[in-house]
């Protein structure tokens, strides 16, 4: 008989339980950071976080003599199954210690949730979707996760496999330098594309920024519509992204590409806050805003978060261009690093265009799958 138990969160309480517990697990982890509690509890709150609006979600604690020992989610998202016609279910949030009963009755209780919600699959890790925190970490584990990437110990590994989860998928990080970037092939074919497709680049305009969020969301769902398992963002969670990065983010790193007048794509990149973030070690929201405050300037890294153009520009050399002219403004504003992430390990234009950029791939992140 197991020494635990599992069940589902249902009150405040349980709630705080469940974040509290990464602080618990991490907390001799020398390269997690720990994130905002404020940012924990929004990302899980059906009632702040638009997700939820056409989602479902259940939550479940293991615990052993009242101390949790593990954690999970089970994700109905009804958007991704109307877009790829399927009954694909979804874990996240996973946490457990290094025990593979605790993670196979989490496991259960998640597939439980979804065969009743009438799913075949199970499919993670994402906290909660595809436009968030996505995919367990598998290689790369000597350095710190940049800001709005995931962490995890490496056993987690062993934990989802044993269950009988098998990959899906891959996603790359790539690591570039200021110093390698330039090449003088790179900057050559560069202006070629500049030419021949009439591109120009200008920052996100700050005095129109409702109507340039508008902009970057037609762009963002158009552009992004036919890759593996993507999901567009209702107008809802485009604003509410929009109005957490709002916080962070150098207007002149939100780079958007024309053509002839015609917004073509853009590309987002973030401070990596988390550097500054790693030493809040209890996640509060005044310790974490002073750092970042103080620290800010001392930032180096900047992580491409979102680069992408629309179909019909997608075979045309923009995309390079757009990360070319990403690195050039991040240059001049004094970051000499740049994580881009992630990337799909089949999406062959993306990883040519990194390692072109002398880009080197030092991290692995996979999502897993198993029939129900």
């Amino acid at each position: 008989m197991a020494n635990f138990t599992i069940r589902p969160v249902l009150t405040k309480a349980d709630t705080k339980k469940f974040i509290d517990f990464i602080y618990t697990l991490y907390k001799e982890d020398p390269n997690w950071v720990p994130p905002l509690r404020m940012d924990r509890e929004k990302l899980i709150d059906k009632k702040k976080n638009p997700f939820y609006a056409h989602s479902s979600m259940e939550l479940f604690l293991a615990e052993r003599n009242g101390e949790v020992v593990g954690r999970i989610g089970a994700i109905v998202n009804d958007n991704h199954n109307k877009e790829h016609n399927d009954k694909v279910g979804f874990f996240g949030f996973f946490e457990c210690v290094n025990e593979q009963d605790v993670a196979n009755a989490l496991f259960d209780e998640a597939k439980k949730y979804l065969i009743s919600k009438g799913m075949n699959a199970m499919r993670g890790p994402a906290n909660p979707s595809v436009n968030d925190e996505y995919g367990l970490l598998i290689d790369g584990f000597d350095s710190p996760p940049v800001v709005l990437m995931t962490y995890n110990p490496k056993y987690y590994t062993s934990l989802i496999e044993n269950y009988g989860l098998k990959k899906e998928k891959d996603l790359y990080a790539y690591i570039l330098d200021q110093h390698t970037v330039y090449t003088d092939k790179f900057n050559r074919a560069n202006e070629i594309v500049k030419q021949r497709n009439s591109l120009t680049f200008r920052p996100i305009n700050m005095k129109d920024f409702k109507n340039e969020v508008r902009r970057l969301k037609e762009v963002y769902n158009a552009a992004w519509q036919y890759n593996w398992g993507a999901v567009a963002m209702t107008d809802a969670e485009f604003d509410a992204l929009a109005d957490d990065m709002k916080m962070v983010f150098e207007p002149e790193l939100v780079l958007l590409a024309e053509s002839k007048g015609k917004i073509v794509g853009f590309g987002l990149s973030l401070p990596d806050i988390n550097v500054r973030l790693k030493d809040n070690k209890n996640g509060g929201l005044l310790g974490g805003l002073l750092r970042l405050m103080v620290f800010k300037k001392k930032i180096d890294l900047v992580r491409v978060i979102v680069l992408g153009v629309i179909p019909e520009f997608q075979r045309s050399g923009a995309a390079g261009a757009l990360f070319y002219e990403t690195a050039v403004r991040a240059k001049q504003l004094g970051y000499r690093y740049g994580e881009a992430s992630w990337i799909l390990e089949d999406n062959v234009m993306m990883n040519r265009a990194a390692e072109t950029m002398q880009g080197k791939r030092y991290k692995t992140y996979r999502i897993y799958q198993k029939e129900i």
